[in-house]
């Protein structure tokens, strides 16, 4: 998944990540997700990495696989648009993620950017 006017987007798969960008990184609460942000180390300005999770607070295994799948959904049409690289996030399903509309996630995302101050300038107007 390569966008070259944005960077890179890669997956963040191991706890000690996620853990990382919890303990150091801003936080910002939607009512469809929670992100969790930080920036990379100087040399990595052009990479975009993502976590996803969602806890059991969401539903059993089948609705917290359906939020992700929408994370990842609401990730891929937003994030290299409208993210600064040089970032890593971790996006938190909650339970109205799953009754939340599609435009509505949409929504969410760009405004929890802002609040993390990882959102594009020219995205901000």
């Amino acid at each position: 998944m390569r966008n070259p006017s944005s960077g890179t987007l890669e997956r963040l798969q191991k706890r000690s990540q996620f853990l990382t960008i919890a303990r150091t990184g801003r936080k910002a609460v939607t009512q469809g997700i929670v992100l969790q942000a930080r920036p990379l180390e100087p040399g990595h300005e052009t990479e975009i990495k993502v976590g996803y999770t969602a806890s059991r607070k969401v539903g059993g295994s089948v609705q917290r696989n359906r939020a992700r799948r929408r994370l990842r959904a609401v990730v891929h049409d937003v994030m290299n648009a409208m993210a600064i690289p040089g970032h890593e996030f971790v996006l938190i399903a909650r339970a109205n993620t799953l009754t939340r509309s599609y435009d509505g996630l949409l929504a969410d995302l760009k405004r929890a950017l802002g609040k993390v101050d990882a959102l594009k300038q020219e995205v901000r107007t």
